[in-house]
């Protein structure tokens, strides 16, 4: 049974944060999104990764430094997930402050704000990269 946990807590969060600082202003990420290009461990299987590594993402985000947008990071259905305290008005405001505009129903158009990391800068990162289009030779879009 493969665990349950990077086997690396630290070094997957460095992983993270990396990701995220590179997240533009006025951009944002899923979760998912984030995980999806970090690696899987080695010692995790590819199914049990791509079902937790969101929630190990979450899990470093929710301990990240200062000097990590953590606010450009939302989830899956493009709404700023519930936290203790006001961080739901804190998050929304900072990405308002950046461009970023809410819906009625408080979600993010991830069509319009997801951001497309640029090929290259993944793989000097040591992250994951589509490969490009055989047919055409375009980068595939990661979001």
């Amino acid at each position: 049974m493969p665990p349950t946990n990077p086997p690396d807590p630290k070094g997957y969060a460095a992983q993270v944060y990396a990701v995220v600082r590179a997240i533009p202003p006025g951009r944002v990420a899923t979760y998912g999104q984030v995980a999806r290009l970090i690696p899987p461990p080695p010692t995790v299987a590819l199914e049990a990764y791509l079902k937790l590594s969101p929630r190990w993402v979450g899990s470093a985000m929710a301990q990240c430094p200062d000097d990590v947008p953590w606010q450009r990071v939302i989830n899956s259905q493009g709404k700023i997930s519930e936290r203790p305290g006001f961080g739901v008005v804190v998050q929304r405001k900072l990405l308002e402050d950046e461009g970023v505009v809410f819906d009625e129903r408080d979600r993010v158009d991830l069509k319009h704000y997801a951001w497309q990391p640029d090929a290259a800068w993944l793989r000097d990162q040591g992250l994951v990269a589509p490969e490009p289009d055989p047919g055409t030779g375009e980068q595939p879009p990661l979001f």
